[in-house]
């Protein structure tokens, strides 16, 4: 059996035991070295505990699906789509250098491989979120993926949210982003993977199409971000 036979079948498989529609998520996260010492430490513990969240919602733990790229040194396709009650969250290291362009393509292209999938087996789905974390800029040639995001926003393909850690370039972000990207405030890794727990949540609860309110990340107790 070939690997396009392979993975069709094992797709077949995975969608016969769990029809559900699905919420996909890429999380597309900078492991450079600039990543080093408690904010690489709070974000794989941020990580845990979006698992966690996820998973104490039954309906949620079936319906959101989660991805990983990285991008130290080099990008990579760390993690292809699972359900949150089959994600294992990876142990996060950091090397290299910030190839954020090319991370960010191949999560757009991942969403659209990933939706194919659903329509060949008949399972619907939400709008994918693309979920970009950084503290730095992009050394590699990002500026090609600026129109294929903004696409995709005005095409209702995706939603694309940025966060930016302290050092990162918030005039790159905004060039690529629609959406206003935020900053993280200090190592708050627990409380964004909490909102973004939170708000998955929300939208498996919700109708595939329906527009679902999202809590402000900025204001309140639990507020992680700053504009």
């Amino acid at each position: 059996m070939n690997q396009l036979s392979s993975d069709n079948a094992f797709g077949a498989v995975e969608f016969a035991e769990n029809p559900e529609p699905r919420v996909p998520c890429v999380l597309v996260v900078d492991t450079s070295t600039s990543m080093h010492g408690p904010r690489i430490t709070e974000l794989n513990a941020g990580l845990q505990s979006y698992k966690k969240e996820l998973l104490s919602d039954p309906l949620a733990a079936k319906r959101v699906e989660v991805a990983v790229v990285t991008f130290g040194g080099r990008v990579n396709r760390l993690i292809e789509f699972v359900t949150a009650e089959n994600f294992e969250p990876p142990k996060l290291q950091v090397i290299g250098g910030t190839p954020m362009g090319e991370a960010i393509r191949i999560a757009l292209d991942m969403v659209e491989e990933r939706k194919e999938n659903y329509r060949e087996h008949g399972i619907a789905y939400y709008r994918p979120w693309v979920f970009l974390i950084t503290d730095g800029e992009p050394n590699d040639h990002w500026k090609p993926i600026v129109s294929r995001v903004h696409a995709g926003e005005q095409q209702k393909s995706f939603c694309f949210f940025a966060v930016g850690v302290e050092g990162a370039n918030m005039e790159v972000l905004d060039e690529i982003c629609v959406r206003k990207p935020l900053w993280l405030m200090g190592t708050r890794f627990r409380e964004l993977f909490s909102w973004l727990s939170n708000s998955q949540q929300a939208v498996s609860r919700s109708s595939p199409g329906d527009e679902v309110p999202l809590e402000d990340p900025t204001s309140g107790p639990n507020g992680w971000a700053a504009i």
